[in-house]
């Protein structure tokens, strides 16, 4: 009964390891993808990216529309009339006209809005390239997280063969009457339980490669081989410089002062619903009657109007004072960023320092650990040790390990964070792989409408019914 339970166990074993080999990832053909490569990719291709940019779009066109409102706009019109008074003939007329009107005064109002908008379309540039920079440290910690699963996945898979190593040794010493079934058991056990482990830590891989994949924006399924590894570069600059230097260069704060101004120059809009307005107008007309009888005349006119808002039961005095309000929440929106700049920065400095401490103390504990679990299992085969004392060793090998490996990704990661928090700018071959990215094209919209049109109409109604 219990050879027929030890070629069970086999069995099993058998196909724990083909399922290992089968959902491990399969790298014959595998893209290889550097971290340079990854960021690149993801600047020139990345969704997210793609819609932020295109707000850039719509601030110039914001822009447009405030500089036409201050230029001259023209106007054309034609009127056909028929009418009959009483006792007299009826009369047919047409009327063409041409008119151009001029702002020649307009309580500043223009002048702001102008202003407002390019200080938006300037801001818009400025959040795309803060997105830019997020989009690069999302792809350096992705990018980290898959490199640091695969290394955990090694660990799991050396401790399950490991344990199926000592399976077999007390296995052998079973059957040669040395050792208890106990102890058979209890590696099984321990065995089982480390698989438990490796399929996990597989799984962990695999989904940080697809969160990786979503970011570049490739296919779902592309096979990917990572081959940047981790260099320690001490990171030397104080904690105060960092966040002065993120006062001074954090994109995204510069955007929020944009916006105060901006504020400001819309108090100065409605500030000028108080004051008149001026506008030249220039026109020509022809009209030609045909009823009772045919007759043509034409004009030409040129007239200045000014137009005052006088009393408008508060309308004008509760724009000010909604603009003044936007103009104080714009002033403490910039400076909560700042504090979390302050914040953000802080913590991230702080982790990093700490992650760094335990990456230059973790060489030892691994050593130590290896040594540890060698001569657990050497005492183990010669009979002088216990089964929990090779069960232990090993435990503390795969943690010191698994510890040696997060402390060095997290001292990774925690660095990219706060050259992001510190407002780092992209090096030149990033703004030039971010100058390929794609604006939205006529075959996406076409598609896009297709799309709608073949599914969500139909899915909108069935969802009504």
């Amino acid at each position: 009964m219990y050879s027929q339970w030890r070629r069970r166990q086999r069995r099993a074993a058998a196909a724990a390891v083909l399922g290992t080999v089968l959902f491990l990832p399969f790298s014959a053909h595998a893209m290889s993808l550097t971290l340079t490569e990854a960021i690149d990719t993801a600047l020139a291709a990345n969704t997210a990216l793609r819609i932020t940019a295109e707000g850039e779009r719509s601030a110039d066109a914001a822009l447009k529309q405030a500089r036409g409102k201050n230029s001259i706009s023209a106007e054309a019109g034609d009127t056909l009339r028929t009418s009959k008074a009483k006792d007299e003939d009826a009369q047919t007329s047409n009327s063409l006209s041409l008119s151009a009107r001029l702002p020649l005064y307009s309580g500043g109002a223009n002048e702001a809005n102008i202003e407002s908008g390019e200080i938006g379309a300037q801001s818009a540039r400025l959040t795309t390239e803060r997105a830019r920079e997020d989009l690069k440290y999302e792809v350096i910690t992705a990018y980290w997280d898959a490199v640091e699963a695969s290394k955990k996945v090694e660990v799991q898979r050396d401790t399950v063969n490991k344990y199926d190593a000592h399976l077999k040794n007390v296995t052998a010493l079973y059957d040669a009457g040395a050792q208890a079934k106990i102890d058979v058991l209890r590696s099984s056990v321990e065995l089982s339980n480390a698989r438990q482990e490796l399929i996990s830590a597989e799984n962990s891989y695999e989904v940080n490669l697809t969160t990786l994949r979503n970011l570049l924006n490739i296919a779902r399924t592309e096979p990917l081989t990572l081959t940047t590894e981790v260099t320690y570069q001490p990171f030397e600059k104080p904690m105060e410089d960092c966040i002065s230097y993120a006062y001074r260069n954090r994109l995204d704060l510069t955007v929020e002062r944009a916006k105060l101004r901006q504020r400001e120059l819309a108090v100065e809009s409605a500030r000028a619903g108080k004051r008149p307005s001026v506008n030249l107008t220039l026109g020509t007309g022809l009209t030609s009657q045909f009823q009772p009888r045919h007759d043509t005349s034409s004009d030409v006119s040129a007239s200045v109007g000014v137009s005052w808002n006088i009393f408008d039961s508060g309308v004008t005095r509760g724009a000010i004072e909604e603009a003044e309000a936007e103009r104080d929440i714009a002033l403490l929106n910039v400076k909560k960023e700042e504090e979390s700049i302050d914040l953000n920065l802080r913590k991230a400095y702080l982790n990093m320092h700490e992650a760094e401490q335990r990456f230059t103390s973790t060489g030892d504990a691994v050593r130590q650990a290896r040594e540890d679990y060698h001569i657990a299992n050497e005492r183990y085969r010669a009979g002088e040790g216990i089964l929990l004392d090779i069960i232990d060793a090993q435990t503390a090998l795969a943690t010191a390990e698994t510890n040696a490996i997060s402390a060095r990704y997290d001292y990774a990661r925690y660095r990219a964070q706060v050259e992001n928090l510190m407002g780092t700018e992209l090096t030149e071959s990033e703004h030039a792989a971010a100058e390929g990215l794609p604006a939205v094209t006529a075959e996406e919209r076409a598609a896009a409408q297709a799309a709608y049109i073949e599914g969500g109409t139909d899915a909108a109604v069935k969802k009504v019914k």
